[in-house]
């Protein structure tokens, strides 16, 4: 893998400009302070590199393609648009890169139980998929009101041999999965490993799931230079927690002439909403009510409902050098649609959020620039769930 100080900006403090941070009690920092340690020397060790590149390879089926969108670009109009094909990867999202690099670590580290949270499934999935393969214990938080959706998703976590505990508190979704699984840290910091999934949370995850996530435009930037000689007018990428849409900025964020347009949906749209705030033991753009106290969500997609942003996009947002759009439900399931008729791709809710944004901003852009969009994972979890919102009537066109 190909990683330059560009990917890393600012990890020895563990801030991103105003946000970041580590904020946790003394027991569980001293933890984060031991896998601070192990992934500075890992990152940097040919045998964990050498390991990391295989699993990509033979067991996750990286490199996955840059798909030209032809009948996509001719119903939009305006630039080529490009897909990254994250759904093509085994379990069906980019969740599994982060994953295959952190229990990488934790192997190394000598941990044998391995918690995480997931909203819509996917990260609990490669999770679950990844202790299967390394022989751990694997204990998965999940809001039951996710697991209402996400049925599928927990079947297959199940079958894999996790433990999947149910969450009722709160809105029983993402952020609520998230906080007791920190509460499982905090109590259980001796033995077990906190394997998160998205860009957020304390020092150093941010900078961890950035690391392993940052193939997806390693990758990209190498395709469309050999398909269009030149980089990208801009790359588009859903943002919830983050972690799909900092990988695929990664390798452009030093790239000034290419745009860096996150998504978010209209009904969590922290970015454009949201005020500094410390979560989950960091401190990024939050969602707030007038206390103060994070606002409930909601998303169609499971894996947006999520009050924070990745410390890194806040900075990125305020820093100018990437900008954030909102889409609406209707729009995104618009865009579902679009890409499973025209292309033959049924995308993710999460990832028909990232296209309807090129189909909204297509027009900023001419038909001699190519675009990219991250196709972050695949639409089988979803499909019952859509089945259920259009015989409702509600998205009707």
């Amino acid at each position: 893998m190909t990683h330059t100080n560009q990917l890393n900006d600012n990890t020895q403090t563990g801030y991103f400009g105003n946000f970041g941070g580590s904020f946790v009690p003394p027991s569980m920092q001293i933890a984060l302070d031991k896998l601070t340690e192990a992934f500075e020397q890992y990152k940097e060790d040919p045998d964990f590199i050498k390991e990391y590149k295989r699993n990509l390879k033979e067991y996750v089926g990286r490199e996955n393609p840059l798909t030209f969108a032809s009948r996509l670009t001719q119903e939009y109009g305006g630039p080529k648009i490009y897909l990254k094909r994250e759904d093509l990867n085994h379990t069906g999202a980019h969740k599994i890169n982060n994953v295959m690099g952190q229990i990488l670590l934790a192997k190394r580290m000598g941990t044998q139980r391995i918690i995480a949270e997931t909203g819509a499934g996917q990260h609990g999935v490669a999770t679950a998929t990844a202790c299967a393969m390394a022989g751990l214990e694997c204990v998965i938080y999940m809001g039951i009101e996710d697991m209402r959706r996400q049925a599928l998703n927990v079947f297959r976590m199940e079958l894999l041999g996790a433990t999947v505990v149910p969450v009722a508190k709160g809105q029983g979704r993402l952020k609520d999965a998230v906080d007791v699984a920190l509460g499982d840290l905090i109590e259980n910091v001796e033995t077990t490993f906190y394997l998160l999934g998205s860009a957020v949370g304390p020092h150093p995850y941010p900078s961890i799931v950035k690391y392993f996530q940052s193939i997806i435009s390693e990758e990209s930037k190498r395709q469309i230079l050999e398909k269009e000689g030149k980089l990208p007018a801009a790359v588009f990428a859903v943002v919830g927690g983050g972690s799909n849409a900092i990988g695929s900025f990664a390798h452009y964020i030093k790239e000034p002439a290419v745009q860096l347009i996150g998504i978010e949906p209209a009904e969590a749209a922290t970015m454009a909403k949201g005020k500094i705030a410390e979560l989950h033991g960091f401190k990024t753009l939050v969602l707030q009510d007038e206390t103060g106290e994070p606002t409930p969500t909601y998303s169609i997609a499971a894996g947006l409902d999520y009050p924070g942003v990745g410390p890194e996009h806040s900075y990125l947002k305020e820093s100018g050098r990437a900008t954030y759009e909102t889409v609406t439900k209707e729009e995104a399931m618009a865009a579902f649609k679009d890409l499973s008729a025209l292309e033959g791709i049924i995308p993710a809710l999460e990832s028909a959020h990232a296209v309807a944004g090129v189909k909204k901003f297509a027009h900023r852009f001419s038909p001699e620039e190519s675009i990219i969009v991250t196709i972050s994972g695949r639409g089988d979890k979803d499909v019952a769930h859509v089945r259920e919102l259009l015989e409702s009537g509600e998205y009707d066109e």
